[in-house]
């Protein structure tokens, strides 16, 4: 079955950047989009950036100018380049894989992963 692991979450202080990673595998035909979300304690989960299978990327207003997503050549991993944090930013940060396609089953779904811990120290 398909699996998404993130990695690269830890404390900064305000101002600072983290990369975080994300690496999907598994049987997979094709991922129609990855996206990296986050969810903070009392908060609903919320969408930061995604990166569809076109390359195409959309940010959330309150990280764009400072997140950056992407992608590796073998399109399996995407990073979230995250610079200028600030404490609000301070989350549990989750990746997706939306619409996998997996190559044996055929059968359609959203993939999450456990997600990375990000805190913002004031």
């Amino acid at each position: 079955q398909v699996q998404v692991v993130e990695s690269g979450g830890g404390l900064v202080q305000a101002g600072g950047s983290l990369r975080l990673s994300c690496v999907s595998s598994g049987s997979i035909f094709s991922i129609n989009r990855m996206g990296w979300y986050r969810q903070a304690p009392g908060n609903q989960r919320e969408l930061v950036a995604e990166i569809t299978e076109d390359g195409v990327t959309n940010y959330a207003d309150f990280v764009k100018g400072r997140f950056t997503i992407s992608r590796d050549s073998n399109e399996n991993t995407v990073f979230l380049q995250m610079n200028g944090l600030k404490p609000e930013d301070t989350a549990v940060y989750l990746c997706a894989a939306v619409g996998v396609r997996d190559s044996h089953s055929w059968y359609l779904d959203d993939v999450w992963g456990r997600g990375t811990q990000v805190t913002v120290s004031s």
